[in-house]
């Protein structure tokens, strides 16, 4: 049985011997998936426009123009949320797994766009949709999958080359069981977030988002280490 302050404990002591590279990964991890800043937008007034312009065909003209623009930079978005910031996601994790252990380089960075990379954009993929559907069902099954499926990324991340269900399977069997302990541990962390927006985010950035990772991934060799004893997932 593992214990949030046991986990938080390793974390620290691992963040202080690569505290730098651990900040800078984390912030790029924050900004890929959202977790740092959230949707901005703007709002622009038109009606002088149009009406110099020549009213309602100016003002369709205008809606169409808008909307094919916001279709565009929709798809680039999906485009580079699936080719890109999924695998970055991945090597990431991996970054932090290395850290546990010996000193990690930034060019692990790379390192799905080296290895598998097509397999691990599959699934990751596959992950992202299966939860947006899942959430758009129901809220409580959509919050018990991503759960289930929250090992996916660390599994990948050593394993980038291994079958989609048996990522899918792997990544349920480490979490049965662990899913309420591991919500848990996410909201032990709600402080330090507090702390971290009354900072205007410098708290997360330096210390929080960093810290946060790296006892996910002492959870991570928690519950692999529970499910296949000492040896490496085969």
């Amino acid at each position: 049985m593992w214990s949030r302050s046991e986990l938080k404990s390793r974390a620290k002591w691992v963040l202080k011997q690569c505290y730098w590279k651990a900040v800078l990964v984390s912030l790029i991890l924050a900004v890929i998936t959202g977790e740092l800043f959230g949707n901005s937008g703007s709002n622009r007034e038109i009606s002088d426009t149009i009406r110099e312009n020549g009213g309602m065909p100016y003002l369709a003209f205008i809606i169409t123009t808008i909307m094919a623009v916001l279709f565009v930079l929709f798809v680039v978005g999906i485009a580079i949320d699936i080719f890109l910031f999924g695998p970055l996601e991945v090597n990431i994790r991996r970054f932090f797994i290395i850290s546990r252990v010996e000193p990690a380089e930034l060019n692990e960075l790379g390192f799905s766009f080296k290895n598998s990379y097509m397999n691990v954009v599959k699934i990751q993929f596959l992950r992202g949709l299966f939860n947006f559907l899942w959430f758009l069902l129901l809220i409580v099954p959509g919050i018990i999958k991503f759960y289930e499926y929250r090992m996916i990324p660390y599994i990948l991340a050593e394993h980038p080359e291994m079958d989609s269900q048996e990522v899918f399977r792997l990544s349920r069997d480490m979490m049965n069981g662990e899913k309420w302990n591991t919500f848990v541990l996410d909201l032990s962390f709600i402080g330090w977030r507090i702390l971290g927006a009354l900072t205007c985010g410098l708290l997360l950035v330096f210390y929080v988002c960093p810290y946060q990772n790296l006892t996910n991934v002492e959870l991570y060799d928690v519950l692999k280490n529970k499910l296949f004893g000492s040896a490496n997932v085969e």
